[in-house]
């Protein structure tokens, strides 16, 4: 299907291992380039004093695996555990959820599509005014989910649980893989992985390459910095992104 043909992943470093495994079983040739890497929060004051009062949330969003891994963190070093949740649990989409069932939680809530607007989308039904909401996420993201959820009653505490940077080695990588053979294609998988490319390599590095995002928020922010998109994937997964670029060479 993608017998020598050269991908390159931009996700961060410990966190392509299932893109690149989907890549390689249908044949291609992977280059990782991490553009993003996850650092811990600034400052985990906000994280900790929600923490401290995390029995009176009504509903805990996770946005991303990453949001699950850093929560779980700062709870054990508060001296508590999952039996102190009391909320009701949302994850974004099959990843998270994952990570927080692995975790022992019981996740009441997925969206149907695995971005902002479908997972507020997700709450209609669920009554929202008056109840508390927490919501550990990147330091950097869209402000759609809270934005809506207060508009519909609920009190929403948004803390930093961790944020996002650009790996030194980043810029000096993409000279190397682009100054070459060029790729055939280049993976998104999130609007970081977009800009942080840029700011490291510059748009016109993708002259020639074909450009394959995991859903519109991310086309969306490629096409804000002069990247032509060839293919979006349909299912906003790592899987969705190796059948967009399967479909396209087929």
């Amino acid at each position: 299907m993608l017998a020598g043909k050269r991908v390159v992943i931009t996700r961060a470093r410990g966190q392509a291992a299932e893109l690149a495994a989907q890549l390689e079983k249908a044949g291609a040739e992977v280059i990782e380039l991490p553009t993003i890497e996850i650092q811990p929060a600034a400052d985990y004051r906000p994280l900790d004093e929600a923490l401290a009062r995390i029995g009176s949330y009504d509903w805990l969003i996770f946005t991303s695996s990453n949001g699950v891994r850093f929560f779980l963190g700062r709870l054990a070093l508060a001296g508590l555990n999952i039996d102190a949740v009391r909320a009701h649990i949302c994850a974004i989409g099959p990843a998270t959820r994952t990570e927080a069932e692995n975790a022992g939680f019981r996740v009441a809530l997925m969206p149907a599509e695995y971005v902002a607007e479908s997972l507020v989308a997700a709450f209609e039904g669920h009554g929202l005014a008056g109840k508390r909401v927490l919501l550990p996420r990147a330091a950097v993201a869209r402000d759609v989910v809270p934005a809506e959820l207060r508009n519909r009653g609920a009190t929403v505490d948004v803390v930093e649980a961790y944020r996002t940077g650009i790996p030194a080695e980043a810029a000096a990588q993409a000279q190397s893989i682009f100054a070459g053979r060029r790729p055939d294609w280049i993976t998104f998988t999130s609007s970081s992985t977009v800009a942080n490319f840029v700011q490291v390599a510059g748009a016109a590095a993708l002259a020639g390459v074909r450009v394959a995002t995991i859903g519109p928020v991310t086309t969306a922010t490629a096409r804000r910095h002069g990247i032509e998109v060839t293919v979006e994937a349909r299912t906003f997964t790592a899987g969705g992104v190796v059948e967009a670029i399967v479909s396209a060479e087929s």
